[in-house]
């Protein structure tokens, strides 16, 4: 997850900067619900475009990891484009019950359990009988090892 990340920071890098270059926009904030759509965007083409390449992201192909359909072969762009949309349900939902949590105790410094949400995909791999990721399991795709 780190290694992707570091990769990732490039990407909402240059998706930032294209939108603000565009909107002649100074601050992070200006314009925040577009950028927060660009940047899922972005991420998302990187994501799919890499998985339909060949399966892998470059951090997958250093950890002889790649994306199937259950036959072996790599799934389509539509099944690609819902295992994106898809995996970001669990911790988008960990991350409302904390704010949910943080609101309804009135301790808003709760909220810093936020920094926990990203990891919450993980809990469903612990009670997979395969070990896969729920959006995994949906979707009939699989992570192998090469």
């Amino acid at each position: 997850m780190i290694y992707e990340g570091v990769l990732l920071f490039g990407v909402i890098f240059l998706a930032s900067y294209a939108l603000d270059t565009l909107t002649q926009s100074r601050s992070g904030l200006t314009l925040r619900h577009a950028r927060q759509a660009v940047v899922f965007i972005a991420m998302g083409v990187y994501f799919v475009l890499c998985w339909r390449k060949g399966g892998q992201t470059l951090p997958m192909k250093t950890w002889n990891i790649r994306v199937t359909e259950r036959d072996g072969t790599i799934p389509g762009t539509t099944r690609l484009i819902l295992r994106y949309i898809l995996a970001w349900c669990v911790p988008l939902i960990a991350a409302m019950l904390i704010r949910g949590i943080s609101h309804a105790a009135g301790q808003p410094s709760l909220d810093m359990l936020i920094v926990f949400a990203p990891f919450t995909i993980l809990l469903w791999t612990w009670f997979d009988p395969d070990g896969q990721f729920l959006h995994d399991r949906l979707l009939g795709t699989r992570l192998v090892s090469v």
